[in-house]
């Protein structure tokens, strides 16, 4: 036993050694549990990478999620249809009652055509917007129809808007000075009333002065028009539209550069700030 416990210097310095080295590393073991250290480790952030991770998470939660704009439900396209969660058979018979020149002109009109259900109704009918005259139980016309209805009234009664001088005007009650002239003025910047309708685009004017012009007038002989090609006209062209200010033309060929083409005249609507409670007076002057 006595040969196991006997060692030389070298030896018995290199146990000591090591004995010491164990009873260090077990008090720094014990000192470091004992005080954790209360400093975090300094990391520096990237602002703009986590700004840039930022927005690539809300994309990723938007992507699933369909922003939808206001649009008339008469212009629906097979994809904007699919988009909102319409079936194919009632896509259907809005395109078959379309085809028939005829237009919803509310939600009601809308649900009774296609035969959604409520809850579909309930989701899309608040982005609807239909023309202004619409909201005022005013009977829906094209252009040609306005063109049949100056036919049905009073020859000797009815004179053509077109041709109507401010005297002529100055006899319905309700326009004055002012409101005669605002409504050559307007006229004159128009190249001519094409509709009817369009009389209730004179500022100032009252909806029912407006009806009691009709008693007296009509647009018997609308002006020939060139058609402005959406798809190729430039911004300072689509602007010489009374109803296109030049800043939403650059808005409209910016939407077309960027998706390419415009295919319905419905898509204006999703562009911000496009004046679509007026969609159906623009669509005269423009085509696809």
């Amino acid at each position: 036993m006595k040969s196991h416990f006997k060692f030389n210097k070298q030896e018995r310095s290199g146990i000591f050694f090591l004995l010491l080295i164990v009873i260090v590393l077990q008090g720094v073991y014990f000192y470091v549990k004992v005080n954790p250290s209360s400093k975090s480790p300094k990391v520096a952030v990237n602002v703009l990478a986590e700004s840039k991770l930022d927005s690539l998470k809300t994309l990723a939660l938007q992507k699933n999620s369909i922003r939808i704009f206001p649009f008339n439900p008469n212009y629906i396209t097979d994809y904007k249809g699919y988009t909102l969660g319409m079936s194919p058979k009632e896509l259907d018979r809005l395109f078959v009652f379309r085809k028939q020149k005829k237009f919803v002109n509310s939600a009601e009109d809308f649900k009774k055509v296609t035969k959604v259900s409520d809850s579909l109704l309930n989701t899309i009918s608040p982005y609807f917007v239909f023309p202004e005259w619409t909201q005022k139980n005013k009977p829906r016309y094209t252009r040609s129809d306005s063109n049949i209805m100056s036919k049905e009234k009073k020859v000797d009664k009815v004179k053509d808007l077109n041709l109507a001088t401010a005297g002529d005007l100055k006899t319905i009650r309700g326009i004055g000075d002012k409101l005669s002239e605002r409504i050559i003025k307007f006229r004159d910047r128009l190249g001519g009333f094409l509709v009817d309708e369009q009389l209730y685009d004179v500022y100032g004017l009252e909806p029912n002065v407006v009806q009691r012009v009709f008693n007296d007038f009509t647009v018997i002989k609308p002006p020939k028009i060139s058609k402005f090609n959406i798809n190729t006209s430039s911004a300072s062209e689509i602007s010489e539209l009374v109803y296109i200010s030049y800043t939403m033309a650059n808005k409209i060929v910016a939407y077309r550069e960027l998706n390419g083409r415009i295919n319905s005249f419905d898509e204006l609507t999703t562009i911000e700030g496009f004046p679509s409670k007026k969609l159906d007076r623009i669509t005269l002057y423009l085509s696809l």
